[in-house]
């Protein structure tokens, strides 16, 4: 090993944290296998396995508790059983009863359920020492052209997030956006208007819950998505996953797009974002235990690939936009830290 890759292995920083979404230990189901795909599982069954991957340290949680019944005090020992903490709690409006939306819903009442649901997970979110509380409003947009005021769904989107904030200004609410599904139009459907949005809140602690996978789906290029929210101080989070770019499909990171997963988390750590490393993948039909060992084996790689990296190299590149030398460095990084991973 040269004098400067022993520089470089230096400057990467602490290896980080790693997380997961509890979900990615239930069991699933879709519209052809309604029975589902394994044995029903508890948040407490989930969270028993997410211990047995044993490289996680946080997970983000569903709530209301799965499947139901299931008390704060019984999941705060489940979690110390397995030495994990809660980072985030979702809180889950989007649901049937939610099927014209939650904060768009066009009857005041289901709106103010919606509302009074989120404020509830984040008081049990206090309970449990988190970090933010996830908003993933999935069904709040629209299906058809003509079907709603856009300037009126924005509105009600908007005023609701900063309700909440302002009521709970000790907690951070992180908007997970996605282009679509289930409605076909989702208010907020990527990051910039992610990003307006919460500008015209004007609370300092709402931001952006990066997913991936729904940057890839929408189209963007998530390294590009990821430093325009740290330039505005608004990347709370991040969940990673990999899709064939079609649809969000939830797979092992780094199974598809490899390279531009590399991207992203060089990204991160180029702008000096120090957040939580958090897989949001859904094993249908393959081991979770295992998907999740995996998926951290290959963000592990990531980092340690971020040691290698020709750093004075890459930026002679990027300054000449040299596509393939550029390429060539990263590659050259990245190739060398997997086999070393795999090697292990």
């Amino acid at each position: 090993m040269s004098n400067q890759e022993r520089i470089d292995i230096q400057e990467q920083g602490p290896e980080p944290v790693y997380g997961a979404g509890v979900w990615h230990f239930a069991t699933y189901v879709d519209r052809y296998a309604t029975d589902g795909y394994g044995e029903p599982r508890t948040i407490l069954d989930a969270i028993k396995l997410a211990g047995a991957v044993g490289d996680l340290s946080v997970l983000d949680l569903n709530w209301p508790f799965p499947p139901g019944g299931i008390s704060t005090a019984e999941v705060r020992e489940a979690l110390a059983e397995q030495n994990l903490r809660a980072i985030a709690l979702t809180p889950e409006f989007y649901t049937g009863r939610f099927a014209k939306g939650g904060f768009t819903n066009p009857d005041p009442a289901v709106r103010r359920q919606a509302i009074d649901l989120v404020a509830a997970s984040a008081e049990v979110g206090r309970e449990l020492g988190v970090d933010y509380i996830k908003i993933w409003p999935g069904q709040d947009g629209y299906d058809y052209p003509f079907q709603a005021d856009y300037t009126d769904l924005w509105g009600k989107s908007v005023d609701a997030l900063r309700e909440l904030a302002q009521s709970f200004p000790d907690l951070n609410f992180a908007i997970e956006y996605k282009p679509r599904e289930p409605r076909n139009r989702m208010v907020f459907s990527s990051v910039a208007r992610t990003l307006l949005a919460i500008q015209d809140m004007g609370v300092d602690n709402v931001g952006v819950l990066l997913d991936f996978g729904h940057s890839l789906y929408g189209g963007e290029t998530p390294a590009e998505a990821a430093r325009m929210a740290i330039a505005r101080d608004k990347l709370f989070a991040i969940d990673v996953n990999d899709n064939f770019r079609g649809w969000d499909d939830d797979m092992v990171v780094g199974s598809v797009h490899l390279l531009e997963t590399f991207e992203f988390f060089f990204a991160l750590h180029d702008a000096g974002w120090q957040g939580v490393w958090q897989l949001d993948q859904f094993p249908f039909r393959e081991d979770p235990v295992e998907a999740a060992r995996t998926g951290i084996r290959t963000m592990r790689a990531f980092h340690r690939a971020l040691g290698y990296l020709d750093r004075s190299e890459l930026a002679a590149a990027q300054a000449a936009q040299d596509a393939l030398g550029a390429q060539r460095i990263a590659k050259r990084a990245l190739f060398r830290a997997l086999a070393e991973s795999e090697s292990e």
